[in-house]
Formats: C-alpha cells, structure tokens, sequence
C-alpha cells in the first residue's frame, strides 16, 4: 500500500465532516454534507473547494512565449499580463496528453496549472521538448489552491480584501492580492459553470484562508464542497474531465474543444497536423450527449449503441441534480 498524497487542509478535514477517498493517489474529500446539497449551494450560493492536488508549473525566459506556443494548441501569443488561457496540450497523433491553463504574469514569465494525475507525465513531457532560453520548474509543492464559486462568490470574497474583485474579469487575474493579511494570486476561474474565484497561495498560509471564506460567507450559505459536487458541476456545464472526455486516444476536437485548437497560429505546435486535418474534414468522431428516456444512470464505460450496433460509449454519467435528468 502506498501512503496517499494529502493536501495542506487534510488536517481540517474532519471539522467540517469530510468523507474522503482515494482520487488519483490523492486523499481528498468527495462530500461535506451531501453532493446534492453542496452542487445546489454553488448553483444558487456558493461553495468552497480544496483544489490543492493540482499541479502547478513555472515556465520563465526569454524563449518561454515560443516554448509554450509549441506545447499547447491554443495561441498563447494573444496573453496580456494579468490574462489566462485554457488550452489542450497534446500529442503528434493528436491525442491529449492535458487540459490545462496558462496564465501570463510577465513577458517570460507564465504560470501553467494542469490535472493532479498527471503532474509527473506533464512534468517530464514539458521538461523533454525544452528548446531555447527557458526554464520549467515543478511548482506543485510550494501552492495550495482553493476554489470559491457560484453566484455570491464574488460578495463573499471582497469581505476579505480591499481589492475591487469586480475589476477582475472572467479567464483574468491579480498577482498578490491581500486576503485577511495574506498574499495570494486570484484569478476569475473555476471548474463549475457559475462564476468565482481559484485561489493560489502557500501551503502555510491555507488553512487560514480556507475558515476565514467559510466565516465571512456563513450568512451568504457557503459550503464546503468535495469532489463529488465538482463531478456533477462540471459535467452540466459540459467541461471536460481528463481520462473521460479526453485522454491520450482522444483529441481536442473529437472532445469538442476546437475553440481552443488554433490552427491559424504560424508556430507549427505537437499534434498540428492531424488536428487540423480533423478540424477542416471532420473528425471520425465527437462528443455528444443522450438523455436517459427510461430508468437507469449511464455510466462510464458504458457502450452506446444505435440499434444492434454500437456507436460509441458514455465518457461520463450521472443524474444531473439540476435538470433532475439521467444525462451523459
């Protein structure tokens, strides 16, 4: 057996009646109170999640804009500082090695957050195309990260500093900004379809941030909220899960994320050629939802099929605790 990562809140995990599991190596929380009570509060309140096991990576020179204009399909060249990007960063053939964000804090000077699970494969895939004056550090150990979202998120917050959280607009960010007396950077992002906030700040300082948001946000309805909440939340809001919607067999634009393959950039990026076959012909395949008509949760896994022929099968499912519908 090995020991399984903890997060910098572990230790408070159990104040707040957290049922933790095993996700990915990591032993994080799936619930607080329910899953059903918690996607309602970040819906129509607010809800705040632990989302330290994300990996975080540094990539710093004067050829870090050409590095990362390889690496990701996305055009990272349209980054102003204070802005970031979604990307897929993927492979020759197209498949997807990740889904990430790039966040521009200075020229030569980016911040990359990718998918806990893959920390060590993004890592050494990064680390392996380095060409030029540029340098990629593993940062994952040295941040915490924390997730305020849904439609108070921003109420919430400013209660805790007195920067204008207003003048932060969505996918745009501020570097130090003063939370209860602690430097984090805020960033208007999240994973859940509603509006918020991702909080990056060090490991030390989290436990603190994490009472002082459930404090001041008690009146608003905040809860604390586990994995299973941000299953559900981003399945309605039709995000992508690495390892369900994409994965190393499945490209950008099967998944339905052509929006961020830019095959107009000059840079001749990894996986350029077939994603742009794909995008101007047609991929053999995409993305699609169903609607259970009759009773029963479609799984993933599950095989599709259209008559006796099987067409595809469900890269995820469950019951939507919003449209109270079985959905995949």
């Amino acid at each position: 057996m090995t020991q399984l990562l903890r997060t910098p809140l572990y230790p408070v995990y159990a104040e707040y009646g957290a049922k933790t599991i095993d996700f990915g190596g990591w032993d994080l929380p799936v619930q607080f109170s329910s899953i059903k009570e918690e996607h309602e509060a970040v819906r129509t309140k607010a809800g705040l999640f632990d989302v330290s096991h994300m990996g975080e990576v540094t990539v710093k020179g004067p050829d870090a804009l050409d590095y990362l204009q390889k690496m990701v399909t996305n055009d990272v060249s349209t980054l102003v500082d204070g802005k970031a990007l979604y990307s897929p960063m993927c492979y020759p053939d197209g498949g997807t090695v990740d889904d990430l964000l790039v966040y521009k804090k200075a020229d030569h000077d980016y911040l990359v957050v990718i998918n806990a699970g893959n920390i060590s494969k993004d890592v050494e895939w990064l680390q392996k195309h380095v060409e030029g004056d540029v340098e990629v550090l593993n940062v994952s150990d040295e941040m915490a990260q924390l997730a305020l979202q849904g439609p108070l998120a921003e109420q919430i917050l400013q209660k805790l500093t007195t920067v204008n959280l207003a003048e932060i607009s969505f996918f745009h960010f501020k570097d130090q900004v003063d939370i209860n007396g602690i430097p984090a950077l805020v960033s208007r992002t999240g994973y859940t379809g509603e509006d918020g906030f991702e909080i990056y700040l060090a490991p030390k300082d989290a436990i603190e941030v994490w009472k002082s948001i459930l404090e001041v946000g008690r009146d608003e309805g905040v809860l604390p909220c586990g994995l299973g909440a941000r299953d559900t939340l981003r399945f309605e809001a039709k995000l992508p899960l690495y390892g369900q919607e994409i994965t190393a067999d499945i490209t950008p634009i099967e998944a339905g994320l052509g929006f961020a393959v830019k095959i107009d950039k000059e840079v001749e990026f990894i996986g350029k050629e077939v994603l742009k076959e794909q995008k101007e012909n047609g991929a053999p395949r995409k993305l699609v939802g169903i609607e259970m008509l009759e009773r029963g949760i479609p799984r993933h896994g599950y095989p599709v099929f259209v008559g006796e022929k099987k067409v595809g099968e469900v890269t995820t499912g469950t019951q939507s605790p919003t449209l109270k519908k079985n959905v995949a």
